[in-house]
């Protein structure tokens, strides 16, 4: 592999300014997934190098972000109430499916499906950032004012009678994934468990605590008892940390605004010895390969979550590959989309390795990456080598950062990832479906769909569903279009005008795009719309270039139809594909005679006025 050094002064530049850019978001986003600000600091050393190493977008910075973040959140979560909230023992199963997601990126780019990802749909998209946005902002809602479910006795007390059962449950899977359980088993860990010290059964119970108010739907249960214990000091941390962030990009770009206020707000509590909550504490040393993901677990644990390993790697490639594009336009150069596929997937599934959160290519740190003077892969490479030093050096003051600052740095996030550029064409856009009574805008309706779904449900059925319902839609659009019917009468052309003495006789069907198992029931329906006076039938095909094999087997019901009904029939304009799938089904010449397939209007007027008078 090659490098180029000739820029090795911006480079290095570039790298550093964009992994100061990184150090906050990456904490910020560990905390938000539920593994720690270690796990985002992990995920944003190993992506940001190996992803700048393998990958195809020379300037492209890469690391955790928004929307990798809020699905990874979906996965721990998941994962951590099958395992009743003991995260030691659910570890090994939520990096899995985070090596999964990599390994998945890395076959996408290695086939080349690279190129496709353009073809999801913009609404889809847009529906899923604005969701990401949401559960990001109500999400932080409870840390940023303070509230933790783990530290409300009276809450916690809720569940004290349920913390014994999970208990059992928990002691029982963890057996049953040494060896066999037998009924000797069942007594014993029924005694163990009778027995608990108050300290487990508290232990467990806030588990369970905080299991119920995770996600939008938790956070929302939860909020008005929240509110009446609001932290003014806390929320006080979170406020100055917004306005700071905001504040001071007014005042300039050159610096990080998050990293300002990281600094100057956990500075500030430091030095007057305000009382509040820091984040977890970040592991000192480099950080540890994680193994047990490869020996210590099951396909039955990781099953369920194969589907949401495929939509990280999806997302992950559409985030990456999105803000490559951004780095072509600014630089006027061409990333290898296929390539820059690889290196996320190599750089995700080292990251899981060691514990981090999956991500991608990231925007704002490659436009900054660029500004600061990055030019070649090199940058990539020193933005995580810096976070590595920062790591190992600075992981002891870090940890006294305030959940607070950070639960702030995620709320300006929440509000700049949504999608407002697609929630204000909800004004403006035609309303195009109907509903019962009511009319909508079909990509409206899919936007909004995949927002509430989304932020209440579930991210990755949420993406499915509006996938399946926009493909649906599109079909159904295309079939509306793509065919029309005429009595020759109706048709104005100088190459019919010496055959009017057919226009009663002869019946035109002209089809626009291309025929396919979404609009085939007008050809299953045509011979019931031929007049009794038709003797002749032309299929203008002019415009359709592609014919799949449901369209072959509609066109080849509809002239058995026709043929049956003694009704003659001339394909018009018939194009080199669909010409070819009508000799492989030998319909050309066994129902449609090649003296019947001609090339314009003129010629079937002609074989028309042939057929008469023979």
């Amino acid at each position: 592999m090659k490098f180029d050094f000739t820029n090795a002064k911006g480079d290095l530049f570039g790298g550093i300014t964009a992994g100061i850019v990184a150090l906050p978001l990456a904490l910020a986003f560990g905390v938000s997934s539920g593994l720690g600000p270690s796990a985002g600091l992990y995920g944003a050393i190993f992506l940001a190098f190996f992803a700048a190493l393998f990958g195809g977008t020379p300037t492209q910075i890469s690391g955790p972000t928004a929307p990798m973040t809020a699905v990874s959140m979906v996965v721990v979560s998941g994962i951590l109430a099958l395992n009743n909230g003991d995260l030691e023992f659910a570890l090994p199963a939520i990096l899995a499916v985070f090596l999964i997601a990599g390994i998945m990126q890395l076959i996408l780019g290695l086939t080349g499906v690279g190129r496709y990802i353009r073809y999801i749909p913009y609404p889809v998209v847009s529906g899923f950032m604005t969701a990401i946005g949401v559960i990001i902002l109500i999400t932080q809602i409870l840390p940023a004012i303070g509230y933790y479910p783990k530290n409300d006795k009276d809450y916690i007390a809720q569940f004290t009678d349920r913390a014994q059962e999970h208990l059992l449950t928990k002691k029982l899977k963890q057996l049953e994934s040494q060896r066999p359980l037998e009924l000797a088993d069942y007594s014993k860990i029924l005694s163990e468990v009778s027995q608990a010290s108050e300290g487990e059964i508290l232990a467990e119970a806030e588990s369970l605590a905080a299991a119920n108010a995770s996600g939008v739907l938790g956070s929302l249960r939860v909020l008005p008892r929240a509110l009446l214990q609001i932290n003014w000091i806390e929320l006080l941390i979170a406020l100055s940390t917004i306005a700071i962030i905001h504040g001071f990009r007014k005042i300039t770009r050159a610096i990080p605004s998050t990293l300002v206020a990281l600094v100057v707000v956990t500075g500030v509590t430091a030095a007057i010895g305000v009382d509040y909550l820091p984040i977890q504490t970040i592991p000192e040393g480099l950080p540890i390969p994680q193994f047990g993901i490869l020996t210590s677990l099951s396909i039955e644990q990781i099953s369920p979550y194969i589907f949401t390993a495929l939509t990280l790697a999806l997302l992950g490639a559409i985030d990456s590959l999105l803000t490559s594009v951004v780095a072509d336009n600014i630089t006027a150069t061409k990333h290898n989309p296929n390539k820059e596929l690889i290196g996320q997937g190599i750089g995700n599934s080292i990251a899981a390795l060691f514990g981090g959160i999956p991500g991608a290519g990231a925007t704002i740190r490659t436009v900054v990456n660029i500004n600061s003077g990055g030019k070649t892969r090199l940058s990539g490479m020193v933005a995580g080598v810096f976070l590595l030093i920062v790591l190992l050096l600075l992981g002891p003051i870090a940890s006294k950062i305030p959940a607070a600052v950070l639960a702030g740095i995620l709320v300006v996030v929440g509000i700049g990832v949504m999608d407002y550029k697609g929630l204000k064409a909800v004004t403006y856009l035609p309303k195009d479906l109907k509903i019962g009574p009511l009319r909508f805008n079909s990509e409206v309706l899919i936007m909004s769909l995949v927002l509430v779904l989304s932020s209440i449900w579930n991210l990755v059925y949420a993406v499915g569903i509006g996938l399946v319902i926009a493909a649906l839609l599109f079909m159904k659009k295309m079939g509306d279009l793509s065919s029309k019917s005429y009595s020759l009468s109706q048709i104005s052309s100088e190459d019919l005008s010496n055959a009017q003495d057919l226009s009663g006789q002869v019946y035109l069907k002209k089809l626009n795009g291309p025929l396919f198992f979404g609009n085939t029931s007008d050809f299953q329906e045509l011979s019931k719309k031929i007049p009794t006076s038709a003797q002749h039938v032309i299929i203008d095909l002019t415009e359709v270039p592609y014919i799949d094999q449901s369209g072959l087997y509609a066109l080849e019901d509809a002239l058995l139809s026709l043929r049956a009904n003694k009704i003659e029939v001339i394909l018009l304009g018939l194009n080199a594909q669909p010409k070819l799938m009508l000799e492989r089904n030998l319909a050309i010449p066994k129902l449609i005679t090649p003296d019947n397939v001609v090339d314009s209007m003129e010629d079937a007027v002609r074989q028309l006025q042939s057929l008469k008078s023979s």
